[in-house]
């Protein structure tokens, strides 16, 4: 087992990363001084694998657990599903001595992780999560919310969690699609900071993929201790987190444009991404070489690069205007300067939206 420490003063948390880690959940929760009551919020598709073991654990180690799902779904990420989060924690008579889990990927962790901090202004809470997606970038550094029929994770709250347990081997029943999408997020740590990742990635990806387990341990570690960085760096946003975007603002809009029912997040974030890494070149700042490093290593991860041809470019515009980034009619667009170099640049939707059709 790996431990990696978030290092926050007293809302510093340990990441506690290995395989057969849900078997100890129960101990992580007793080092982190959670109550006796815990309440276990996942999905139908999580509960069918994971839930009984999970409980079992949890129960062995003397917690009383009440299991909350919620439906399968970014759609579902939302304030109907906040709602009935909230009508079981107060059925079950809740306090703020209890402590709520999150067992799933980035939905069931932002979900729960909002439940949390505005459960009786604020409960504690555990990250366990079981995509990799969620393992590299949602679980870590205490960003939690919902999203709004105007825009992804509009709705929200910095609330860090008490500790986050990766099981590594959660992984091996994660869908392919599903798996590739958490990759984007991998491959967007090796581009803002990490030089060394990415070049992990480009020659071992396939060994990735097969699930190795040393190096998927070294490429979900290296992820986790850059979100930290960040996270220690700039917990709330406020300048330097802002990098973790990269790819995002046009992520977030084709995610939203869409429903949320075409692209799984990982998929909207590397078209992001690949666009992001255009503009940067465009823009002056980016060699074309690393522009197609980066375009040729998402390609090769299976995820799309580019924009579908029947989305509009106004569209984009308007779902763009209303990120939760923008500020006085402009977005805080990351650009990168190069595989492991970032640089922030004010655009507004409409500058966006020219550099990428230019």
């Amino acid at each position: 087992m790996r431990t990696l420490q978030v290092k926050l003063g007293d809302r510093s948390y340990p990441i506690y990363l290995g395989e057969g880690l849900l078997a100890r959940a129960g101990e992580f929760l007793k080092e982190a001084g959670c109550g006796e009551r815990v309440g276990v919020v996942t999905n139908p598709t999580v509960a069918g694998l994971y839930l009984k073991p999970f409980q079992e654990a949890l129960s062995r180690a003397g917690f009383r657990v009440t299991s909350i799902l919620v439906a399968d779904g970014e759609e579902h990420k939302s304030l109907k599903s906040l709602a009935a989060v909230y009508d079981q924690l107060i059925r079950a008579r809740f306090d703020r001595g209890s402590c709520i889990v999150a067992l799933g990927g980035g939905v069931i962790g932002d979900l729960a992780g909002f439940a949390a901090a505005t459960f009786l202004r604020g409960v504690p809470y555990v990250q366990v999560p079981t995509t990799l997606l969620a393992q590299v970038d949602s679980s870590v550094g205490g960003k939690t919310g919902i999203n709004h029929r105007e825009g992804k994770n509009l709705i929200g709250a910095f609330y860090q969690p008490r500790v986050v347990v990766i099981d590594l081997a959660a992984l091996r029943t994660l869908p392919r699609r599903e798996f590739l999408a958490g990759l984007a997020e991998v491959v967007k740590y090796g581009i803002i900071e990490d030089p060394a990742l990415f070049a992990l990635l480009e020659e071992k990806l396939e060994r990735v993929i097969a699930l190795e387990p040393d190096l998927l341990e070294e490429a979900v570690g290296a992820s986790c201790a850059i979100k930290a960085r960040v996270v220690e760096k700039d917990e709330r946003e406020e300048d330097y987190r802002s990098v973790l975007n990269f790819g995002h603002t046009i992520g977030h809009a084709l995610e939203s444009l869409t429903a949320y029912e075409k692209f799984l997040h990982g998929e909207a974030i590397a078209i992001g991404m690949t666009q992001a890494a255009s503009i940067s070149v465009r823009q002056g700042l980016c060699d074309e070489e690393s522009r197609r490093r980066i375009g040729l290593l998402l390609r090769k991860a299976g995820l799309p690069t580019e924009i579908p041809s029947l989305i509009r470019v106004e569209d984009l515009v308007k779902k763009m205007e209303v990120d939760k980034k923008s500020a006085g009619g402009k977005v805080k667009f990351v650009l990168c300067e190069g595989i492991g170099k970032t640089q922030f640049c004010w655009l507004s939707a409409e500058e966006i939206a020219a550099r990428l059709s230019a």
